[in-house]
């Protein structure tokens, strides 16, 4: 169940951009539970929904808190397009999670008991970096694979020159 340490110092092995998707919610009233409780559990059964079909395009996640009200979702996708296209399927929870929010909110029905929240970056091959010691795969590792930090660079600068052979290939 727990992942075994990688000893020593590695990167991520993203290759090209890499693209993260941070979604969350906010509870702004402890006591509005039947309000918050279903926000809440919806995002396992969505992150279940999408593992059971790796083609969706979710590399990996984490699951993250900022403070005893707000919780988030780091995520690592594929791609934008696969991210917008998992969004609005008809056929996926998150679409109906989303209609059933914007229906309320039309008719009125939403009292600001919960937040909700999301950024999403496509991140450029050469603005990004990661090192992990003595850590497993984690975050950007754990979604694009995990090397020793050498094949990267030692120093941070090193990592972020780094480009892929598709690069590489294409500014020649």
């Amino acid at each position: 169940m727990f992942a075994k340490p990688v000893r020593g110092r590695t990167t991520a092995d993203a290759e090209g951009d890499v693209v993260v998707l941070l979604i969350g919610m906010r509870i702004n009233h402890f006591w509005a539970v039947h309000q918050w409780l279903p926000v809440m559990v919806a995002m396992p059964r969505m992150l279940r929904e999408l593992a059971r079909d790796r083609g969706r395009g979710l590399l990996g996640h984490v699951l993250l808190t900022a403070s005893p009200r707000t919780f988030y979702v780091v995520q690592y996708w594929e791609s934008k397009e696969k991210l917008y296209a998992y969004a609005a399927s008809p056929d996926m929870f998150h679409h109906r999670v989303w209609a059933l929010i914007n229906r309320r909110e039309r008719e009125g029905k939403v009292r600001g008991h919960v937040g909700l929240w999301h950024e999403a970056y496509v991140v450029p091959e050469g603005s990004y970096e990661s090192i992990y010691a003595d850590m497993p795969a984690f975050g950007l590792a754990a979604a694009h694979g995990q090397v020793p930090v050498e094949r990267r660079g030692r120093a941070a600068e090193d990592r972020f020159a780094h480009r892929s052979a598709k690069a590489a290939q294409d500014a020649n």
